[in-house]
């Protein structure tokens, strides 16, 4: 896994987008403010859009007055990475066996 997806804010982001294909800024923000139960501050919010754009993982176009943002290739790509690797360890297919017990 590369560093860009260290934040659970990008990860997160990049799921909503998976699902939804893509979403004006304003549209995703919402969306994880109402997921997280909690406002998020506009200027991360827009500055963790903008570093996935220059890391090459969200493709941005301008619709009216508003920024469309949607997954690349790369992007989608580093989700599903990090989906399985995620599965991997909840399902416990890394043969760890922990039961479940996070050790």
């Amino acid at each position: 896994m590369t560093k860009w997806f260290h934040s659970g804010r990008r990860r997160d982001l990049c799921a909503l987008l998976y699902d939804h294909g893509e979403l004006r800024a304003q549209s995703a923000k919402s969306r994880l403010e109402s997921h997280y139960d909690e406002r998020i501050d506009p200027g991360s919010f827009y500055g963790t859009l903008s570093a996935l754009v220059e890391a090459g993982y969200l493709d941005r176009r301008t619709e009216g007055i508003a920024d469309v943002y949607a997954l690349t290739d790369a992007g989608e790509a580093a989700l599903l990475d990090h989906y399985d690797w995620l599965g991997e360890r909840i399902e416990g297919g890394d043969g760890g066996g922990n039961g479940g017990d996070g050790r």
